[in-house]
């Protein structure tokens, strides 16, 4: 006689063909799941708590986070609506309201699974008293005569804890509040008369969900107590600082944070509201073990089976910034615009070249395109703008630093790469914020023998110095790159305009798109070039002539012709394209996502 499972004698484990479909859910909807899904991991976070207002001279405690919970296989039906809940976060307690406690945080539901409200944070007086909220995680202590305990976590109680304790308030006139409990710590007492408690720490849901969530994948962090109490990782809003009028920061939206509780300022600090919470839905594919034939043959003719998942890939990156623009003048030379910052894995300059990246399946991965800075304009006499950061992934970099400007705006600021310095200004340093490898390089000083500027750091050199009576200085040059198959250069800085008139010799862009800096004549400073992150040349004396604008960046991503069936690019306007060795090339000269799908 036939066995009933197709001749295969076994455990005949449970199917799941969901595809790794990811419902992420900021407020409340219905989620369909696929025809073949059974199983579904899941991340319900409930919305946090408010935090009290502050009453003179006590601190109040920060809110409690929403409630987290977390299942890694739950079992769903194929083809089926199911409703989701995203809880709101809770009231701050709005000062000079006598008794302004906070809200609680409202309940977060998918199926069966309940998510429940951060506690409030508790004030010194009032009619809900000095102890912090029970919630998913408990709201922090406030006190007046009396120190008020934290509020109650897990509550309801659940297993695995939704949730932890808030803080006490410290037993003391004149004291701080407690912080509101965390899904993955409780809050912290508060530790003295002026330090309140910092909010418990949150959780990170990436080992179930995988990277590119929102607000990293970090969720459910306490508020912190007032006054000036961290809030904990994972939304959590700080206290607010000492002083009238203030108010605390609220938790983020989305993560299901606790506000920061209000300071003890004669009643005018409110307390900060609770963030909203999120429910994360991931639809698992799942085909392990011994399994009916029969079914196998079904799903496989139905297109339901599993295909295989698309493992991790590496990845090479360019992230060029937008390069700032050259300052103005009403008097003498001008500093060059810093170019962008540059910050590449390979295929330019060794010593720049940082380490290749991972990328996942079932991942949207933000780019970001910095746009270039504006002009300096006159009148009156301005620096040029700062340029915007380029994002991709963990890699950012800084925009360029503006060219100096007229008297007190004479100095060029600091960025990717630095601006230059009007005639009597100095060059802005480079590398800021500062990575390894170093983004760029100093703008150079300007020189009042001439009235001459200094040009704009590039990618591999500083902008070069005026010469005294000669000329102004030249852009830093930019970086080679073949990322894309040919090599071009970006991120030079932009050169530095001339003063009184008769000067020789105006300051060069740097290579890399780095703009010219005006001749003293009727031009204005030479922009920088669209996508390469090239500074603005600096503007001139003669009739008051404007700096360039700086040039916007670009992002240039390259990965193995085998991951590319999996990736997709968004707008249409970002193209893939293909290298000479067979690798895919995808660049981004406006913002947009960078998809690797699933399987």
């Amino acid at each position: 006689m036939g066995s009933p499972n197709g001749g295969i004698v076994g455990v005949i484990n449970p199917t799941s063909f969901g595809k790794c479909t990811q419902t992420i859910a900021t407020g409340s909807t219905t989620v369909t799941t696929q025809p073949g899904t059974r199983l579904v991991a899941t991340a319900v976070v409930a919305g946090g708590g408010g935090a009290a207002n502050g009453a003179s001279p006590e601190g109040a405690g920060g809110g409690g986070a929403g409630g987290l919970r977390t299942c890694s296989s739950f079992s769903v039906c194929g083809a089926t609506p199911y409703s989701i809940t995203v809880g709101a976060g809770g009231a701050g307690g709005i000062a000079p309201t006598g008794g302004g406690g906070g809200s609680s945080g409202t309940n977060s539901i998918f199926s069966t699974i309940t998510s429940t409200g951060g506690g409030f944070g508790a004030r010194a007086t009032g009619p809900l008293g000095t102890i912090g909220g029970p919630g998913g995680s408990g709201g922090g202590g406030g006190s007046f005569s009396t120190p008020g305990a934290g509020g109650t976590g897990n509550t309801p109680p659940v297993s695995p804890p939704q949730g932890n304790p808030g803080g006490s308030f410290f037993a003391a006139t004149g004291a701080a509040g407690g912080g509101g409990g965390g899904a993955n710590a409780a809050g912290q007492n508060a530790q003295s008369p002026t330090t309140a408690g910092t909010g418990g720490a949150g959780s990170d849901v990436t080992p179930i969900f995988g990277p590119g969530l929102p607000n990293s994948g970090v969720y459910a962090g306490g508020g912190g107590g007032g006054p000036l109490g961290a809030g904990g990782t994972g939304g959590g809003g700080a206290g607010a600082p000492s002083g009238s009028p203030s108010t605390g920061t609220s938790g983020t939206a989305n993560t299901g944070g606790g506000g920061g509780g209000g300071a003890g300022t004669s009643g005018t600090s409110t307390g900060g509201a609770g963030g909203s919470g999120i429910v994360i839905v991931k639809e698992l594919n799942k085909a392990s073990g011994v399994w009916n034939l029969k079914s196998q043959f079904s799903a496989q003719k139905s297109g339901t089976w599993p295909k295989p998942a698309v493992q991790p890939f590496s990845a090479n990156y360019l992230v060029v910034a937008g390069g700032a623009g050259g300052g103005s003048t009403d008097g003498a030379g001008a500093g060059g615009g810093g170019a962008g910052g540059y910050r590449a894995s390979g295929f330019g300059p060794a010593p720049l070249q940082g380490s290749a990246l991972t990328l996942s399946g079932g991942t949207a991965y933000p780019v970001t395109v910095g746009g270039g800075g504006t002009a300096g304009t006159y009148p009156p006499a301005t620096k040029g703008g700062t340029g915007s950061d380029s994002i991709f992934s963990t890699i950012t970099s800084a925009g360029g630093g503006g060219g100096g400007a007229w008297v007190s705006n004479k100095d060029g600021n600091s960025g990717g790469s630095g601006g230059g310095g009007s005639y009597s200004g100095v060059g802005a340093a480079g590398n800021t914020p500062p990575s390894s490898p170093s983004q760029g390089n100093a703008g150079g000083d300007g020189n009042t023998n001439g009235d001459l500027a200094g040009g704009g750091g590039g990618a591999t050199a500083a902008g070069q110095a005026a010469i005294a009576g000669t000329k102004s200085g030249d852009g830093g040059a930019g970086a080679p790159n073949s990322i894309s198959g040919c090599a071009v250069f970006y991120a030079g800085g932009g050169g530095g305009g001339v003063g009184a008139p008769g000067a020789p010799s105006v300051g060069a862009g740097g290579s890399g798109g780095g703009g010219a800096g005006s001749p003293n004549t009727s031009t204005d400073g030479v922009p920088g070039t669209a996508n390469t992150g090239g500074g603005g040349g600096g503007g001139a004396t003669s009739s008051n002539r404007s700096g360039g604008s700086g040039g916007s960046g670009i992002v240039i991503v390259r990965y193995p012709a085998g991951a590319a069936p999996a990736v997709t690019l968004a707008p249409g306007t970002n193209v893939e394209t293909t290298a000479p060795n067979g690798d895919k090339v995808a660049t981004f000269t406006v913002s947009g996502t960078l998809t690797v799908a699933s399987f």
